[in-house]
């Protein structure tokens, strides 16, 4: 045996070897081929630098009394990412243990349930939200619709993934004991799984606020509205202010959310 393993472990070495030049030249091919068809060009690049400047200098100095005007839409956008966030990670629940092989065994049920989980992942949050502005109007309703899938596409995907490393130990002592399957899932699922979930749901929050301060670029509500408008009117400075705003919230939004979930994990 061992002279057929050294035999092997050539022949093994080299296809190896090939496998991963294989990917090299496959990685290399797509990028040139990128380049080429999307006409990048560092010329054109460095042309566009002084205009972004300039537009940084008009920037300066941010109109601090434009304030008062932002500071409602502003805890509105908050308030769409909490809602959004809370709705979600609820109906993720159901859907993550659909998905998962070791819980739901059956490909019956979870392969479809994947499939629509990652059709639902491809569509942009504000492809979504132009979609509802569209069927229920502007406002913040198609904001809030937009993030509960948003956050459903997220946490969904993390927590089948986590469920499915999950110890099988519990697992199979509450299979011995004759537990049904609310009781499996309930004394041998949850208490392994509560804990990441939590963390996919700040992630997920954190990702949301994000996506909130912009969808009201197509009137699905928030401050997303007024950087369309001072934007729409070159009142850079205002749009500056908005940014400044915006920045500050979601680092200490990020702070926080980081700070719990070494908590919890």
């Amino acid at each position: 045996m061992n002279k057929e393993q050294d035999h092997l472990e050539p022949y093994l070495e080299r296809k190896s070897s090939l496998k991963h030049l294989f990917a090299i030249v496959i990685v290399a091919v797509l990028v040139i081929w990128s380049f080429l068809y999307t006409k990048f060009s560092l010329g054109d690049l460095m042309y566009g630098i002084p205009q972004m400047l300039e537009l940084f200098k008009n920037m300066f100095p941010p109109d601090i009394s434009y304030l008062s005007n932002i500071t409602k839409p502003m805890l509105d956008t908050i308030r769409m990412a909490i809602v959004g966030t809370f709705i979600g990670a609820i109906i993720s629940v159901p859907i993550s243990i659909l998905c998962a092989n070791n819980v739901i065994k059956s490909t019956w049920i979870s392969v479809p349930c994947r499939f629509i989980l990652n059709i639902v992942r491809t569509i942009p949050d504000l492809l979504l939200a132009a979609v509802f502005v569209a069927i229920f109007g502007i406002g913040q309703i198609p904001g809030i619709l937009a993030i509960i899938i948003l956050s459903i596409s997220i946490i969904s995907k993390l927590m089948y993934e986590s469920l499915e490393s999950i110890d099988d130990g519990p697992l199979e002592a509450m299979t011995a004991v004759g537990a049904n399957k609310l009781k499996w899932i309930t004394y041998a699922v949850i208490p392994q799984a509560i804990a990441p979930y939590m963390s996919y749901v700040l992630y997920a929050f954190e990702i949301n606020i994000r996506a909130a301060a912009v969808l009201g670029l197509v009137g699905a509500g928030g401050i997303g509205l007024y950087y369309d408008q001072t934007l729409g009117l070159f009142q850079y400075q205002k749009t500056f202010t908005i940014i400044l705003v915006t920045l500050i919230i979601v680092v200490i939004i990020d702070i926080i959310s980081t700070k719990v979930r070494e908590k919890l994990v």
